[in-house]
């Protein structure tokens, strides 16, 4: 399994509704064992805050790329690279089971 973690941050608070909005709608991507969108609670002091974040799990590499290669995927990137100031993402395998199982 690949566990894909994706973080955000609205380049302007007046984007932040705008950018959830538009990472919401990966929720329709057909790819995805588990997918979820979520604000972030920002409790951590010791470290730079990110406004969203995109977990996903996903059955193997390809179904990752099945995911990026999808209309859904396509029109969420459109929508929200514009608004975004930042965006890290950190993907590995995972041989426990998830949210999904």
């Amino acid at each position: 399994m690949i566990r894909h973690i994706v973080f955000f941050t609205a380049a302007s608070p007046d984007n932040r509704e705008a950018v959830f909005a538009g990472l919401k709608t990966l929720e329709g991507n057909p790819h995805a064992r588990f997918l979820e969108i979520g604000r972030n609670l920002a409790c951590d002091s010791v470290s730079e805050p990110v406004d969203f974040v995109v977990y996903g799990e996903f059955a193997d590499e390809a179904a990752l790329a099945a995911f990026k290669a999808h209309p859904i995927y396509q029109a969420a990137t459109a929508r929200v690279r514009p608004l975004r100031a930042l965006r890290l993402v950190a993907d590995f395998v995972s041989r426990a089971e998830g949210p999904s199982s």
